[in-house]
């Protein structure tokens, strides 16, 4: 059985975190039942989330990128060839084919992606990514992890982020690239 409804947080842990404040330290004095860190995981996720998100979105603008035309950019940038189907990149990225269809359609107005007709399947068209694509990808790579960045407080961090929200995600199924 677990304790955590219970537990104490960390002692380490600033008293002045508004999640240990604002909803711990209250959540059995309002006659809340259960305890209090399932939905202090939530928030705690969420406001991070928000977080990496304005940084992120903050970054993109600065290189005419959308978070849709980043991680498509990134995906086919991960790929042995650094191309891919449209319907393999729907697939991956989780996105309806219009939306990824859209969004190819910014990259390649752009010169950072170029659609061609798969050469053994003609019903299929690939998505490659441009020089000038892998180029802006790694700009937005290397400034999310610059020393000016609004993730910069993070430094150090992301590896330890990811390792410490992996186990959640791979007990919640999250196991689908």
């Amino acid at each position: 059985m677990h304790t955590e409804t219970t537990d104490r947080p960390d002692p380490q842990v600033t008293t002045a975190d508004p999640l240990v404040t604002g909803i711990h330290d209250r959540w059995s004095d309002q006659g809340l039942p259960g305890g209090p860190w399932p939905f202090m995981a939530i928030c705690a996720v969420g406001r991070l989330h928000q977080i990496m998100t304005r940084a992120l979105e903050t970054e993109l603008k600065k290189h005419g990128l959308g978070r849709t035309g980043y991680f498509l950019l990134t995906t086919l940038a991960l790929t042995t060839s650094g191309r891919a189907r449209l319907s393999t990149l729907g697939r991956i990225m989780m996105m309806h084919p219009t939306s990824v269809k859209l969004t190819v359609d910014q990259l390649e107005a752009a010169g950072l992606a170029a659609r061609s007709p798969h050469p053994h399947d003609r019903r299929a068209t690939l998505v490659e990514i441009t020089d000038a694509g892998r180029e802006t990808v790694g700009a937005v790579n290397l400034a999310l992890g610059g020393p000016d960045s609004e993730l910069a407080a993070l430094d150090g961090l992301h590896r330890e982020l990811f390792e410490a929200v992996q186990p959640a995600r791979l007990a919640a199924g999250d196991l689908d690239l």
